[in-house]
């Protein structure tokens, strides 16, 4: 039986973090064994009364408090009164939903690609193996429009100190690196090739960067994508978030690169992408 009842959730206190994005810290009241088992990748709904819900991703998953963290970005009615609400405020939350990132290869070579807010889906992996032993496994190529359009800014100078972390604008300023992610994907190829891509950001983005590892012998069964729907329930009944035959919602919006193909209807990728990549 699905139940839609949100739970209560306290806002801890929020902070610029990029253009229009705020970062919040929010604490379930109760949580839940399911909190408790999240994965990074998933999302939640956070429900603002008397204003609407809308779907998140985790930046830290729930600890054992039920605290964890969030980037939101400013999109309309909802994350406005958002930005306007104290510390202190209590909201709605119901949640863990969808399918996060595999997490089969600890020790194996690994390339995150993320554009624009696409770095917040990706943070629990990064920060994971941040703090391994050998940390240098993974390797991240963070792209955005200009360094006023980055997020995270204070996970980003931690993982910075552990791990290969390529940043690169679409408007660079001098001393810095210019470019989308394609272009420094030899860079990462040649320090030796990743077992597997994790890609997010704007949909062409990653189909590009997924092209571009396959093209580079990557197989795409061994790549994903975190895909952005209008996800208006979360219980695959309002049908907004069609992938095909599938619900978002429900079986992403982590997606293996071949199944997102076969549900597109596509044998191979497209060898296209816009020049606009970030969001």
């Amino acid at each position: 039986m699905i139940d839609s009842t949100p739970r209560r959730l306290h806002l801890l206190e929020q902070y610029e973090d990029g253009e229009d994005s705020r970062h919040f810290s929010l604490r379930i009241e109760q949580p839940a064994a399911s909190d408790l088992a999240a994965k990074a990748g998933q999302f939640f709904m956070l429900t603002l009364p008397g204003v609407g819900e809308a779907p998140f991703t985790y930046v830290s998953l729930p600890d054992a408090q039920g605290c964890f963290t969030a980037l939101v970005r400013r999109a309309g009615r909802l994350t406005q009164a958002l930005f306007d609400q104290p510390a202190g405020s209590v909201l709605g939350y119901r949640g863990p939903f969808g399918h996060g990132w595999p997490l089969f290869f600890n020790a194996q070579p690994l390339l995150v690609v993320a554009g624009g807010c696409g770095l917040a889906p990706l943070a629990g992996v990064i920060e994971q193996a941040s703090r391994q032993a050998m940390p240098a496994r993974l390797s991240v190529i963070y792209g955005a429009r200009h360094s006023g359009a980055q997020v995270l800014g204070r996970e980003r100078a931690r993982w910075q100190q552990t791990l290969p972390f390529i940043e690169t604008f679409d408007q660079a300023a001098p001393g810095q690196r210019q470019g989308t992610p394609l272009l420094h994907l030899d860079e990462v190829f040649a320090a030796g090739p990743p077992a597997a891509l994790l890609c997010c950001g704007p949909e062409p983005l990653m189909r590009a960067s997924a092209e571009a590892c396959l093209q580079r012998g990557l197989r795409a069964d061994r790549i994903w994508l975190s895909l952005e729907r209008r996800m208006h329930c979360a219980d695959g009944l309002c049908g907004h978030c069609y992938l095909g035959s599938s619900y978002v919602c429900q079986d992403g919006p982590t997606y293996r690169y071949d199944r997102y193909l076969q549900l597109l209807g596509r044998s191979s990728p497209i060898s296209q992408a816009p020049p606009a990549l970030f969001c």
